[in-house]
């Protein structure tokens, strides 16, 4: 089942009186349940693709599809709706709230959906025990180590029952043995849960894990 559909997708930046063109007429679709890395060298479009899906950012010209609602029509309101129901975001540098506890920086999305406190640290403990950091569930980020951030940072992409997992180059921080675990947690949690894992990745570690490869250079899948 498609989820996610792009038709011919530009995106193009002005950089002064210069306009760069990152992404060139992609025609994609993604189905429910993927677990997809886009490759290729830096420049060539990846993090831009994923942004467009993740609506944090909109193309030039095309139209991108989620589910079967056109995504140039959402309001602002709805996009934000949107990434908080539907998206789980997982940040090349994690992006955990410094102050807050492994525990409390899961339950954030959650709470931003008013969702009641016990509630909230019910689930995110669920979310941390399947990372396997439930001991670790008081201890602030600069308590742990690269590769716990980066797991406590897939916990709370998964929190909300995403449909859609989006990271960016999650194993770029990460020593040889933690990047295999970290790859092998995610494979069960698509496998268990259903969610679709798009990666934006050139790392060969991560390719060689994937159920499909979408290759771009220079703004063009190859």
């Amino acid at each position: 089942m498609k989820l996610i559909e792009l038709q011919a997708i530009n995106k193009h930046y002005n950089l002064g009186q210069t306009q760069m063109t990152a992404l060139k007429d992609i025609t994609l679709n993604f189905d429910k349940g993927e677990f997809t890395a886009v490759w290729g060298p830096s420049g060539s479009g990846k993090t831009t693709l994923l942004n467009l899906i993740g609506t944090i950012d909109e193309p030039s010209s095309g139209t991108i599809f989620i589910n079967g609602k056109d995504v140039s029509k959402m309001s602002d309101n709805q996009k934000s709706d949107y990434r908080n129901l539907q998206i789980g975001f997982i940040f090349q540098n994690f992006n955990l709230i410094p102050v807050l506890s492994a525990v409390e920086n899961v339950m954030l999305p959650l709470q931003i959906r008013n969702t009641k406190t016990s509630a909230a640290r019910k689930k995110a403990m669920q979310r941390l025990k399947e990372v396997e950091l439930a001991h670790l569930a008081d201890n602030r980020p600069d308590k742990m180590s690269g590769g716990q951030r980066q797991r406590v940072a897939i916990a709370r992409a998964l929190v909300t029952d995403p449909d859609v997992v989006i990271a960016d180059e999650p194993t770029a921080n990460l020593d040889l043995a933690t990047s295999i675990h970290i790859i092998e947690i995610m494979q069960k949690l698509n496998k268990k849960e259903g969610a679709t894992f798009l990666f934006s990745t050139h790392d060969q570690r991560l390719l060689d894990r994937m159920n499909r490869l979408v290759k771009l250079e220079d703004g063009c899948v190859v």
